[in-house]
């Protein structure tokens, strides 16, 4: 399959810069395979669309402070990056400056729009020690300090660059982060998870349908563009993810007795799917990289609750597999028309 092939043309006017203040108000285009058909609900119609066989399986990644500002000690130049993960040897970021970073450079670090959790005079840099391929660098910071305290007090929300340049906003720190947040690890909200609250999620179980979750730390290797024409030649980079085997039996249960699983937003599909095994769904912990494409057969997912995703992205072509070519080519086609809002704060599809 050729890159070109999903892409499609989006007016700017339509890719959400803000949330809207319920969450649950937002639209959801319901996507039905069975019967082809395309209808118009919201999000807080889930409950009434849900039947109480099905099990809403959600991640519970926290989105840290992974963008980080700062000065080259050296040049005094101004330098961005982005952090990835840590590591026993030091921290992977890319590391975004006009000029060239060698090794054995530092960057002192800047605080954040809303970042004040340590001393303001407390000085934290950032030593370049090795080049890795895909623009990554390992570097070590020079302080005690954990990362997580570290990201906390000097990072940014990392928003991604279409919403308002990438310019984070006090809000985004609240608005990026679903309810669902526990494990920190992600450096881009698992979107789909973005438009529940926690009356929403009452209204839910009260209605007998289950709810589960799963980890994937959204990485690099899910937001990253595909720079070849063949998709079949892009890899993925690997995330670190989780199903425990508690939520591996009860989705297996559920899948017994003729109930759904319905997975909140393709991290958690990419975490079910490589934790699928011949005769169910199985305890998994480690890294994924699977790249879900033509001519992938899904194994454990049975129902997807999406955002709006990028042309000729990694999750499109996720979608694009798992509810049809034709039929989801259709339904992006319609919302445009419809002037839903696309991307991270945008509005949702269901796909039955």
């Amino acid at each position: 399959m050729n890159l070109s092939d999903y892409d499609y043309t989006l007016p700017n006017e339509l890719i959400a810069q803000h949330p809207l203040t319920d969450r649950s108000a937002a639209r959801l285009l319901v996507v039905d395979r069975a019967s082809q058909q395309i209808t118009h609900r919201t999000i807080a119609e889930l409950p009434q669309i849900m039947t109480p066989q099905d099990v809403l399986v959600t991640n519970n990644t926290k989105v840290v402070n992974a963008r980080l500002f700062g000065v080259r000690t050296e040049t005094g130049g101004q330098w961005e990056g982005l952090f990835l993960e840590a590591r026993a040897g030091g921290w992977l970021i890319i590391s975004k400056t006009r000029g060239k970073i060698r090794a054995g450079e530092s960057v002192l670090l800047s605080a954040g729009v809303a970042t004040e959790n340590l001393a303001a005079d407390k000085k934290i840099q950032l030593r370049f020690n090795e080049k890795l391929d895909g623009g990554v660098w390992r570097v070590i910071p020079d302080c005690e300090v954990s990362w997580p305290e570290i990201l906390e007090s000097r990072g940014d929300v990392p928003i991604p660059p279409y919403v308002r340049g990438g310019k984070t906003e006090e809000s985004d720190y609240i608005n990026y982060q679903t309810v669902f947040a526990e494990k920190p690890g992600a450096v881009a909200a698992p979107t789909a998870g973005l438009h529940f609250t926690d009356k929403l999620n009452a209204e839910i179980l009260k209605q007998g349908i289950q709810m589960c979750s799963v980890t994937l730390h959204v990485g690099l290797g899910t937001f990253r563009p595909i720079n070849l024409p063949r998709i079949e030649d892009h890899v993925m980079h690997s995330e670190r993810g989780e199903i425990t085997a508690a939520v591996a039996q009860q989705l297996q249960s559920a899948k017994e007795t003729g109930g759904r699983i319905v997975c909140i937003g393709t991290t958690a599909v990419r975490v079910l799917e490589t934790a699928a095994v011949r005769d169910g769904i199985a305890a998994w912990r480690g890294s994924t990289n699977l790249f879900i494409r033509p001519p992938y057969q899904f194994k454990a997912v049975d129902a997807l609750l999406t955002n709006f995703h990028l042309p000729m992205s990694t999750l499109l072509i996720l979608v694009r597999q798992f509810g049809g070519d034709e039929l989801i080519q259709r339904a992006y086609q319609e919302a445009i028309d419809r002037e839903y809002r696309f991307f991270s704060y945008g509005d949702a599809m269901l796909i039955l």
